[in-house]
């Protein structure tokens, strides 16, 4: 009788122990690394959003130019792996949107992407780190922040469906989409 429930409790550690295993979604990576990346990120966000933000140009009249300037679409800003600071190319991409943004008078969503690498759960939250870094910048652009709201997709809406570098750098990603 007592080598049955032995029996019986070994063999449910064993298909709990599959389960668990054997079900895994994706590869963990070392938390203490990420950890340790994320609050150098958040510091590097909090340093954009305390900066002023200043035109470059040889005089004051070729900066009301750029302000005058309206750019026909908001442009998508692109993000390194694992990462929601702003490249110098995402910051060229947001001014121009920021000045349609200001012409326009429209309110936006920004929506936050990510490629199908690591949690479910994780992607929601980089996602929604791109998308209030992007708000952020925006913001210090001169946009009105109540024209502006955020949301994140995570993984869920891939540009492109692939599993190569190409497409998850495709997939990493501000969007934004006009609500007016």
């Amino acid at each position: 009788m007592q080598l049955k429930a032995v029996f019986k409790m070994t063999v449910l550690l064993a298909l709990a122990t599959l389960l668990t295993v054997g079900c895994a979604k994706k590869p963990k990576t070392d938390e203490s690394s990420q950890v340790a990346q994320t609050e150098m990120q958040q510091q590097q966000v909090a340093e954009v959003s305390e900066q002023p933000v200043t035109e470059t140009g040889s005089s004051s009249s070729s900066a009301q130019d750029s302000m005058n300037k309206v750019v026909s679409s908001l442009m998508r800003v692109g993000f390194e792996y694992d990462q929601y600071v702003l490249t110098a190319e995402a910051r060229e991409a947001l001014k121009n949107n920021a000045i349609y943004l200001k012409a326009k008078g429209v309110r936006v969503q920004i929506e936050g992407h990510c490629d199908e690498r690591g949690s479910d759960e994780y992607n929601l939250a980089l996602g929604e780190n791109r998308a209030l870094t992007v708000k952020s910048y925006l913001v210090s652009l001169g946009v009105p922040a109540d024209r502006l709201s955020i949301i994140s997709y995570g993984e869920e809406i891939p540009l492109v469906m692939a599993n190569t570098e190409e497409a998850w750098a495709q997939n990493r990603r501000a969007e934004f989409k006009e609500l007016n």
